[in-house]
């Protein structure tokens, strides 16, 4: 799991739309990577419509935005159709992101215990470092804090 200061862990993704992502390549540019645990719930929807209806304001600062699950392209190319979503989602089928940035984790829903991916959110700076993180996320408000993060950069 990254550290505030410590390289981003790099990786290869598919992305929504078509093509990879490649962390590495994108280097010189703010970074912004909010984990959820699944597409079509509904705190995952409202985050991504929140994230997708601020993006043009990330790409003003300067900021690149992604949304990572281990859901598969084919569901996140419907999630994003369904709700109109425009921020970019990244699949993470096989869990090696989810696993390299910690947020793979027990979960424990109403006494079952399962694993799953904690929403999360990292701020990586243009050099590759991770600037900020936000564990255990609510959805409320959040877009917003992470969107003034990036501004004070």
């Amino acid at each position: 799991m990254p550290q505030i200061h410590q390289t981003a862990p790099d990786f290869t993704l598919p992305v929504t739309g078509g093509g990879e992502v490649h962390l590495a390549g994108l280097r010189g540019s703010i970074v912004v990577l909010f984990f959820y645990p699944r597409d079509d719930t509904p705190g995952c929807t409202k985050e991504g419509i929140g994230f997708s209806e601020q993006l043009e304001a990330f790409e003003t600062a300067g900021a690149k935005v992604f949304g990572i699950s281990r859901d598969t392209m084919e569901k996140h190319d419907r999630f994003a159709a369904k709700h109109a979503l425009t921020v970019p989602l990244l699949s993470d089928s096989e869990g090696t992101v989810t696993e390299d940035y910690g947020v793979w984790v027990e979960k424990n829903l109403y006494g079952k215990k399962s694993m799953g991916i904690e929403r999360a959110t990292f701020l990586i700076g243009p050099r590759g470092d991770v600037v900020r993180i936000w564990r255990k996320v609510k959805v409320d408000g959040h877009v917003d804090e992470v969107l003034e993060a990036v501004r004070a950069l």
